[in-house]
Formats: C-alpha cells, structure tokens, sequence
C-alpha cells in the first residue's frame, strides 16, 4: 500500500506541477495576446486618423488635393481615398460651371456649399455622399 500512496502522490505532485506550468503559460499567453491587440488597436488608431488627415487636407484648394493624392499614394486609406474622389468631382464641375456665364456662377455657389457639406462629413469621419453627383463620382474615379 505504501508503494501505491507513494505513487499517487507522486502523481498528483507532477500532476499539480503541470497544470501549474500549463496555467502559468496561459497566463502569459493572454499577457502577449492583450498586448498584441493594444498595439493592433494603436496602429488601426493611426491608419484612420492618417486618413482623417489626408482627407482635410484634400478640401484645401487644388494644391492640397495634390498633396493628399500623394500621400495617399504611399498609405492608400480608403476614407481619403473617397474624399479624393468626392473633391475632383466637385472641382471639375466647378471649373466646368465657370465657363457658363452668369448661370455657371450662381450654380458655382451651390457647388460651394456641397464643399462645406463634404468638409464637416470628412471632420466628423463620416464618408458622406455629395448629393447629386457623389455616387458617379465614386464610379467615375474609382481607380483613385
């Protein structure tokens, strides 16, 4: 009976031993998947606030519209991609209106105001349509 007591507790000492180890690497696991996901969330964080920046920057004049093409180039955000797209509609069509006397100007002002409605979307990091046009401009220039 000793021999048996000897080995059950044996057992249960390795056995102990084991689950100990096998939780303490669970732990540990955990600890690396949690920091994993705090970096992960940091580096989605980043990506979409670039974006969110491209974006404004896309609304000053034609020189920042130059400038986010490019830099959205080199990181490709889908959200300034789309606001990229939004403001070369907006900007053709204001240029094509230009050369409309008197009725391209008033209707200038309502392109204008599609601007300010695509600005406070793209600060509120809502990808807002321009209404009318804003669907053919996504289809239009798609492979901004």
């Amino acid at each position: 009976m000793t021999e048996n007591t000897n080995f059950e507790n044996d057992f249960k000492e390795s056995f102990d031993n084991t689950t100990n180890q096998a939780k303490q690497r669970a732990n540990e696991f955990a600890e690396d998947a949690k920091q994993a996901a705090h970096e992960f969330e940091k580096d989605v964080n980043a990506v979409s606030k670039d974006g969110k920046n491209i974006a404004l920057i896309a609304h000053l004049t034609l020189i920042g519209w130059i400038i986010a093409f490019v830099m959205n180039n080199n990181t490709k955000s889908e959200f300034a991609s789309f606001y990229i797209r939004q403001l070369l509609g907006l900007g053709l069509c204001a240029l094509l209106l230009n050369f409309i006397p008197f009725l391209g100007w008033i209707l200038n002002l309502g392109v204008l105001v599609l601007w300010i409605m695509s600005l406070i979307g793209a600060l509120n990091g809502q990808k807002k349509l321009t209404p009318i046009l804003g669907a053919q401009f996504q289809d239009w220039f798609k492979s901004l």
